[in-house]
């Protein structure tokens, strides 16, 4: 653990020699357990997803340590990155983009268009989304993220793999004197607009549909796809609170 940090200004150096976009931000957390070290190294990808970027440049350092001391690499990638499942460590540091959505609806609006009321979605998020998923022992606290990531990953040459990890979230509810603040919390959402499945015909154009085709737009990428699940978490939330959700299955003919 000590050689990782006492290194790692050449380690960062060794690194980024590899990739012209990728950046060792920390190698942090390095877990123990046992003789075995688990460091979990955290880079920036730039609009990329950059597995394959930081793979080729963690191996580097993973050569340059089996050199230098009488530690064995094991395996290039021991899990505690946790890619393509759900952990708890992916919630708290975050993975890929991490991103915020929120909104407050008016009283009158939340009547109008959702059919309820802002203590009402308040009540069923709070049993549903909060409690409900605590005594069922989920990672994720909301409704349905995966359903709005899936949609869009599959459009736009995501990793579909990696829809488990955009599915991690807390989805909020307030009410506020009539008025409805809801929010979605993306912690680990892995998205690219270069790289990848991105370059394929479909894909692109999907991209471009978006306006976020290309260098310098992973970002904006990232809020279009939070702003989806604000959309599609809100209606079924409300549609939960309204006592709708049955009949608009029925009425649409879906299953």
């Amino acid at each position: 653990k000590q050689w990782f940090i006492d290194n790692f200004d050449e380690l960062k150096q060794l690194a980024e020699s590899t990739t012209s976009h990728g950046k060792l931000i920390k190698i942090d957390p390095i877990l123990i357990v046992g003789s075995y070290v688990y460091p979990r190294f955290v880079f920036s990808t730039g609009d990329s997803m950059g597995m394959n970027m930081v793979t080729i440049a963690t191996e580097k350092i993973l050569d340059k340590l089996a050199s230098e001391t009488n530690a064995r690499h094991i395996a290039l990638s021991g899990n505690a990155c946790v890619d393509k499942k759900p952990a708890a460590i992916n919630m708290v540091e975050g993975r890929g983009k991490s991103v915020v959505a929120d909104i407050l609806i008016p009283k009158d609006i939340v009547s109008k268009k959702l059919k309820t009321t802002a203590e009402a979605i308040e009540e069923v998020n709070v049993a549903k989304n909060l409690i409900g998923s605590a005594i069922s022992g989920s990672l994720s606290y909301n409704a349905h993220y995966a359903n709005m990531v899936a949609a869009i990953f599959l459009a736009t040459g995501q990793d579909a793999a990696h829809v488990v990890e955009g599915s991690l979230g807390i989805t909020t509810a307030e009410a506020r004197d009539g008025d409805l603040y809801f929010s979605v919390n993306l912690p680990d959402l892995p998205v690219a607009t270069v790289g990848g499945g991105t370059s394929l015909e479909v894909a692109n154009e999907g991209l471009n549909i978006l306006g976020v085709a290309g260098s310098g737009k992973a970002r904006e990428f990232a809020e279009i796809v939070a702003s989806t699940v604000l959309a599609g978490e809100l209606s079924l939330v409300g549609a939960l609170a309204a006592g709708h959700l049955a009949r608009a299955h029925q009425e649409l003919g879906r299953g």
